[in-house]
This record gives structure tokens, C-alpha cells and sequence, in this order.
């Protein structure tokens, strides 16, 4: 198991977008990883293959306050630390650790599908390749990889470049073959591409023309893609019609919408070790100009943060909006947390951005050490109009452990539905006692008195 990494030329590879560009001497060098990993459980039954080239590119803010970008090689040696084939819980982990203090990981979950979590944890410590970073310490940055799940018992193929995007990291993959939880570890002869490997549908314009008019109306629709050139393509289009089609307005970014939305697991990571936990479904209600509702996906959402003894952040990033969660102990020597700050930044249109903050809330106590729990459906009101939903709550902010959740406390909503079907229990059994005590004592009173009269 074993990565090789090499500084190749970029006119290598003619006509391949670079995110990240080492400049040396005058030359243009690419940072490019090929990584060919087979990794096996204690009875050397495969549980995971993974087979592609990649790069890497992290931006960062300098001292000046300006941005630079910097490559983020692998070089030998590698630590592989951390990477096992999982357990009935969590699957199999892909978990390298090199230079002073980076780490990339990639966290297999297996339903009817499997798809990876990557975990990109970057040190601005590192003078080397960050000598002016304006912020010091390590951060972490979440993405999921592959951007879709996989169907269970197929193998991921994408020889074209997919760019992975999450915050300030971008990295390219390419000539990738993948499988987790490959059946009897033997890799499956079943393939699912990826988006840039599927022959596209060139987008079809469709012009309605309105009785006695002299102009038309043209709606464009494709398939949403992740290629840049492809959201060129649909302008220069609009572009062609512009002399006689009605150009219309972008939609929201928003969608009003009823259903709840899809339950995410998010991690922060210290180095290769998790930090802070969550599972949760969130839903972001606003009512400043007109109801809008939310729902934050899961499988496009990024997450980020840091880790204290006093306070850790929980940042949730989804295309441009953005949603951070501030976790403080209540005092110094108070063996409890709680959910003390909400920032929400969301981009409502194109050309309107909303945002909202509360630092002094009071939300999601437990004791350091335990997780908080909350199965019913919670909100959170940030401010009178901006609002958030939250559903099937499981968070821990402080003293993770193994990287896994410790024993819950629930919320009292949560302990209320236990307790109250326990109460009506025990209250219907003490009355039926009543009753029948009643009833024998009647029926003996009766006896007695039959006597006496006898």
C-alpha cells in the first residue's frame, strides 16, 4: 500500500485545468500523487481497492491579506496510521499522514450504496509551505468522494479530471478505479462512471412563440454538471437567442419546500483524530421578505471547524451558504456544554446575500464527555425571521473518543416521550388495582353483613 508522488511537467498533460502550480526556477511543476492502495482485513479478504492520480491545491490568506495558493504534496515517507478495514459500524479507512502535521483520510459508509468522506487536515504552522498564513494552526476540511454514492458490488471508474471542491481545497482526481466493500473481496466487473466519464445530452432550447407578438420566449434547461465549460456553453447560447428570446431571471437558490430534509454525518477533525461529531438534518426557515425554506444537503455540504477545551466551531458550508455553530463550556470549572452561537450566511439570488447572528443562545446542554441527543424536531431562532430546523440531533463538540460518539443525553422532549407512556402505564395499573381492592372489599363487607343477618 503504498502512494507514489512525483513533480511532473504540466505540458504533460496538455490541456488539463491545474487548480494548484508549483513555480520553481521559471518552471511550472504539477504536484501529481498516484495512489494504487489494496487494502485487507485480518483474513486477507480485500475491503478495499482504490487506484487513481491526484493533486491537491489549498488557499490560504496571507499576513499582507492577500491570497495565495500553495500545492500540498505527498511525500515519502507516509504514515499510515488509522487505516484499518472498519467494523460492522464504520467501514474501511484510508488514512495517510505526512510533513509537519497534514493528514488526508477517506471514511467509507456502506448502505445500499458506499461512498467516501474525505478529510483534509492542512497545519499554517508549516513555514514551509504556508510562510505567510495570516492564521496559525490546523484546520480541517471535509468533502464527500465520490460526489455520488456507488451502487453496492460495482466498481467507481473516472479517467476524466473531477474537481472536488470544499472551502479553500481543491483537488483533481483522475484514472480512477474505486470499490469499497467489494463482495468476497474480488473486484466487481460491474462499472459506475462518473458524471464527466457519461455521455452528456446537449441541452435543447425550446422557443414558444406567443400569438401576435414579435418576440419569443426561449428556456434553456441541461443537467446540472459540475464542468465549468458546460455553464459557458448554456451563456453563449442565451447569448445567440438574446436578439429575440426573453432572457429570465435565475431562480433562488432557495426552494420552498415542505419536506424534512436528509440527516448528514459531519466530523471535525485534530490532526487525524476526530474532534467533534454530528449527526443532523437541518433546515433553514427565513421570513424576511417572503417564507423561504431551506433544506441543507447532506451530500453537497462540506464541514469544517476547530477544537478547544473552551469552545469548538462547527462549520457547515453548502455552495455559498454557510452555517457555523459555537460549542462552549458554561464556566471554567462547569462539567457542561451547550450551544452558545449561531452565524447563517445565505446567498438568496445571484446579486443578494442574507445573513443573521446570535451569540448568546442557550441551546443543546449536556456534560462534557457525552454526546447530546434529540430525536424530535427542535428550532433554533437565531433572530424573529431567520430560524432553523433541526431533526435527528446527535452531536458531541468535546472529548470525542475513538472517533466515535460517547453515551447520549437526550432533550427532554425526547425523555418526556419515554417518560409518559411509563406514567399513563403505571396510573392504569394502579387504578385497575383500586378497582379490584374495591371490589373484594365490597364483596366482603357484603358477606359480613349476610351474616349478621342470618
Amino acid at each position: 500500500m503504498k502512494p507514489r508522488c512525483a513533480a511532473a511537467a504540466a505540458a504533460a498533460r496538455p490541456g488539463l485545468l491545474l487548480p494548484g502550480l508549483l513555480l520553481l526556477g521559471g518552471s511550472v511543476l504539477l504536484q501529481t500523487c498516484a495512489m494504487d492502495v489494496e487494502m485487507k482485513d485480518a483474513s486477507n479478504v480485500t475491503c478495499l481497492y482504490a487506484k487513481w492520480m491526484m493533486n491537491l491545491s489549498i488557499t490560504y490568506e496571507s499576513e499582507a491579506n492577500l491570497f495565495k495558493t500553495t500545492t500540498f504534496p505527498l511525500p515519502d515517507p507516509l504514515s499510515y496510521d488509522g487505516s484499518s478495514c472498519g467494523n460492522d459500524t464504520y467501514g474501511p479507512v484510508l488514512a495517510i499522514k505526512f510533513g509537519d502535521g497534514h493528514s488526508w483520510a477517506i471514511h467509507f459508509m456502506k448502505t445500499n450504496t458506499y461512498q467516501g468522506r474525505i478529510f483534509i487536515t492542512y497545519n499554517t504552522n508549516d513555514t514551509e509551505l504556508f510562510p505567510d498564513a495570516k492564521r496559525k494552526g490546523l484546520i480541517t476540511i471535509s468533502a464527500n468522494y465520490p460526489i455520488r454514492p456507488v451502487k453496492l458490488n460495482t466498481r467507481f471508474v473516472c479517467n476524466n479530471v473531477e474537481t472536488i471542491e470544499a472551502a479553500s481545497v481543491k483537488q483533481d482526481f483522475w484514472n480512477v478505479t474505486l470499490e469499497a466493500f467489494p463482495e468476497d473481496g474480488f473486484l466487481s466487473n460491474k462499472e459506475t462512471l462518473c458524471d464527466k466519464d457519461t455521455p452528456s445530452t446537449p441541452a435543447i432550447a425550446t422557443v414558444a412563440t406567443a400569438p401576435d407578438t414579435t418576440s419569443a420566449a426561449t428556456t434553456h434547461s441541461s443537467a446540472a454538471t459540475t464542468h465549468s465549460s458546460a455553464a459557458a456553453t448554456d451563456s453563449s447560447a442565451a447569448a445567440t437567442d438574446s436578439s429575440t428570446a426573453a432572457v429570465t431571471t435565475p431562480p433562488s437558490a432557495f426552494v420552498q419546500t415542505v419536506e424534512k430534509p436528509g440527516t448528514g454525518y459531519y466530523m471535525v477533525k485534530n490532526g487525524s483524530t476526530a474532534c467533534l461529531l454530528a449527526n443532523v438534518a437541518l433546515q433553514l426557515n427565513i421570513s424576511q421578505k417572503e417564507p423561504l425554506v431551506y433544506n441543507i444537503n447532506p451530500n453537497t455540504t462540506v464541514a469544517t471547524g476547530s477544537c478547544g477545551k473552551a469552545t469548538s466551531v462547527l462549520e457547515l458550508i453548502d455552495g455559498k451558504n454557510r452555517l457555523t455553530f459555537l460549542f462552549a463550556v458554561k464556566t471554567v470549572n462547569s462539567e457542561k456544554f451547550y450551544l452558545k452561537e449561531v452565524n447563517i450566511t445565505v446567498s438568496a439570488s445571484a446579486n443578494e446575500t442574507l445573513s443573521a447572528a446570535n451569540r448568546s443562545l442557550s441551546y443543546w446542554e449536556a456534560s462534557l464527555g457525552s454526546a447530546y441527543m434529540c430525536k424530535s424536531e427542535e428550532t433554533i431562532a437565531v433572530s424573529p425571521t431567520y430560524k432553523i430546523n433541526v431533526f435527528n440531533l446527535k452531536i458531541q463538540p468535546f472529548e470525542v473518543e475513538d472517533n466515535e460518539f460517547s453515551a447520549a443525553e437526550e432533550c427532554n422532549p425526547d425523555v418526556d416521550n419515554y417518560f409518559v407512556p411509563i406514567m399513563v402505564g403505571a396510573a392504569l395499573a394502579g387504578l385497575i388495582f383500586l378497582v379490584l381492592m374495591a371490589y373484594f372489599v365490597g364483596r366482603k363487607t357484603h358477606r359480613n353483613a349476610g351474616y349478621e343477618q342470618f
